[in-house]
């Protein structure tokens, strides 16, 4: 931990929408950690089911903002981050969706791995509600991760990562400070991979088997899953972030872009409605080639004081 007897400074954030049940589950996991978080910022993502009153029947821990119109998961998290920082001071951030329910012992495996490393970001182990491992946030072991960042992981009982997602992602609060918010206009998909790798260039991140999470999807399935009408996004925002973002090296575009390609023609092939893939491909290539995304303050204006927690953390 720190250098005294108390546990860091944690900050939980939820993005949530519509899925109040769940939420219910997510926040008593959280009230339920063996080492306790100092606050829970729950966005509500204008919600049209009772998420408010789920939020605000789960007492003083829970610091609600309810936004007046959908920012997705990004722009909640951006949201969400600035919110955080501004009202809460944390040492730590730690993310989550509103269908991530985490174990008692998920907090605190999490900062015994990173307690005094150079790790600056490190995410869970994510099972399904069966147990098995979910296919959507498996982890990779970084490319090209040097022998000593290899065995300091280890030592630590992870592995060294290059990117973790929003389904139980600890940061450290300087390091968001420094790097800034996840991009708002992304909305969905990619935007925890482009903000993950953006904390991580450079620096070291630790996926953390004993710290364990579920993830309460309606199936399981893994990100070549079809995804219907959202393949726009994850068209769009990898172009995005290939073209526009500076969390990869020039070598690992080229190595993340092939992977990509891969992936999409086999969630092409695997598709029972190619139209609708073929459409998000088409409108999600030209934007992701003729656009780029508006600066956060831009995108989250006229939200209240979350607009103001944005601006005042981005300048």
């Amino acid at each position: 931990m720190n250098s005294s007897s108390l546990p860091p400074r944690v900050v939980a954030v939820v993005v949530a929408y519509n899925r109040r049940d769940l939420l219910v589950e997510v926040l008593d996991g959280l009230a339920a950690q063996r080492t306790p978080v100092a606050k829970i910022v729950v966005v509500d993502n204008a919600s049209t089911d009772d998420t408010i009153d789920v939020a605000r029947d789960a007492g003083e821990l829970v610091d609600l903002t309810t936004l007046a119109r959908n920012t997705g998961g990004a722009g909640g998290f951006a949201a969400g981050m600035a919110l955080a920082l501004q009202r809460h001071d944390p040492e730590w951030l730690w993310l989550m969706d509103d269908d991530t329910v985490p174990t008692e012992g998920a907090l605190e495996a999490l900062l015994r791995a990173v307690q005094g490393t150079e790790v600056v970001a490190a995410g869970s182990r994510v099972i399904w509600t069966d147990g098995s491992e979910h296919p959507m946030n498996t982890p990779r072991e970084k490319p090209f991760v040097g022998k000593a960042e290899r065995l300091a992981a280890a030592q630590s009982g992870g592995i060294a990562v290059r990117s973790t997602s929003f389904v139980s992602m600890l940061v450290r609060a300087d390091i968001v400070r420094e790097v800034g918010l996840p991009i708002a206009d992304y909305f969905i998909w990619n935007d925890d991979f482009e903000y993950s790798t953006r904390v991580l260039r450079s620096r070291r991140g630790l996926h953390v088997p004993a710290s364990v999470v579920v993830h309460k999807t309606k199936v399981l399935g893994s990100t070549d899953a079809d995804p219907g009408a959202r393949f726009y996004y994850e068209v769009r925002n990898k172009l995005w972030m290939f073209r526009r973002s500076q969390s990869l090296s020039p070598v690992e575009k080229a190595v993340y872009g092939a992977s990509s390609i891969r992936r999409w023609i086999k969630t092409f092939l695997r598709s029972e409605d190619r139209a609708v893939l073929r459409d998000g491909w088409r409108r999600g290539y030209r934007d992701g080639t003729r656009t780029r995304p508006r600066p956060n303050a831009m995108a989250l204006a006229e939200l209240g004081d979350a607009s103001e927690a944005v601006r005042s953390l981005e300048g």
